[in-house]
């Protein structure tokens, strides 16, 4: 059983936060990945439980016991860092073996232990080979097994394959997944690729500028985004943001983006809704995932006339440009569904894919139909 949680955790790097007032429970077992944008304080709490970083305030507990004070070789935690920091002239044999040396353990339990982690990570045939002959991802799996082969109380991940080609990435995201759930370690993995996120993750733990953002798993940070920022980091293309007017229309209300000439029909029972659960000064963000914006070659009951402009084919789909008065809004349409830009058609918003924000403060309003 491995549990961390980070309570109350501060720190500085001179007058500048760094993390502010961060809280979080990590189960045993559980692959978290910290995830946001360059500078926003996830590799600082990823060192910081290490012990590679000192914290201001605050305190960490691993299984119980607070280890802020603790040197970073007494908390029994394993790190693989995005360079592979492999020593070049021992062979990758050698390398993995290293760490287990080093506690003076008996060579034929080194050895069973080497070609156990070895087996695991497909890499025994590389044994005899020297960092210089590997591959990056091989260099990674090497790397990786090093910080395992002494059964770790948990592992670090500090966005190990961020240096790795698209397809290699790929690749070594299912191996570290399917490792994972082999080993079954707590695992705390950092990156700014939301897919890696999305991929890996039993739940994610969204930063920004220090500050916790959200933390549930990819379905929920996705399907429910607890404010703009996270609405905007996680999905690609990222949701669709409009300022919105709401009236009511008789049988249904009307939300006007763009020029708010025109707007789109949603159910009678958002208005109230709405009113409930109003933004200051009124002021509110419609957000919607282009897969929330449905599309029709003709006229519709409901849909509301647009003019398509740019067209991204992207093979199994394509991403097309509506402009909605004065406000461009992206869709998801099925490969060739609208022929070319200037094209005339008619969209609307599914109801139950739209997201109402308030503007001033960016929360969501909670209000889903």
């Amino acid at each position: 059983m491995t549990q961390i949680e980070l309570l109350g955790i501060q720190k500085y790097f001179g007058a500048v936060q760094v993390i502010k007032d961060l809280n979080l429970a990590i189960a045993d077992n559980e692959f978290i990945v910290l995830l946001g944008q360059s500078g926003c304080g996830k590799t600082t709490t990823l060192r910081a439980v290490a012990g590679l970083e000192t914290i201001d305030d605050g305190d960490i507990l691993i299984d119980g016991q607070p280890v802020q004070h603790i040197k970073a070789s007494g908390r029994d935690i394993a790190m693989v860092f995005q360079s592979f920091s492999l020593y070049p002239h021992m062979t990758v044999y050698e390398n993995i073996a290293f760490p287990l040396r080093a506690t003076r353990m008996s060579r034929a339990d080194v050895d069973a232990s080497v070609r156990e982690i070895a087996g695991v990570l497909r890499i025994t045939g590389l044994l005899a080979r020297k960092p210089s002959a590997l591959s990056g991802g091989d260099m990674q799996r090497v790397a990786i097994g090093r910080a395992l082969v002494r059964r770790p109380k948990a592992m670090l991940m500090d966005e190990p394959i961020g240096a790795l080609d698209a397809k290699l990435r790929e690749e070594m995201r299912a191996e570290i997944k399917r490792l994972h759930i082999k080993q079954g370690s707590t695992t705390i993995y950092v990156t700014h690729d939301q897919v890696e996120a999305m991929s890996l993750a039993d739940r994610i733990v969204i930063m920004h500028e220090g500050i916790l953002q959200q933390v549930g798993t990819p379905e929920e940070v996705y399907a429910q985004p607890a404010n703009t920022f996270v609405a905007q980091f996680v999905g690609s293309p990222v949701m669709n943001m409009a300022p919105a007017t709401v009236s009511e229309t008789g049988s249904h209300t009307s939300v006007q983006v763009g020029d708010g000439t025109t707007g789109f029909e949603f159910p009678a029972v958002l208005a109230n809704r709405l009113s409930d659960a109003r933004a200051e000064n009124g002021k509110l963000t419609l957000g919607v995932r282009p897969e929330g914006v449905l599309v029709s070659r003709e006229a519709r009951e409901g849909f509301m006339p647009v003019e398509a402009h740019i067209i991204e084919p992207l093979g199994s789909h394509d991403i097309v440009d509506l402009k909605v008065g004065h406000q461009m809004i992206r869709a998801r349409t099925k490969s060739g569904f609208v022929p070319g830009p200037g094209e005339a058609v008619w969209a609307r918003i599914d109801p139950a894919q739209a997201h109402f924000f308030n503007t001033a403060t960016g929360s969501s309003l909670g209000i889903r139909l």
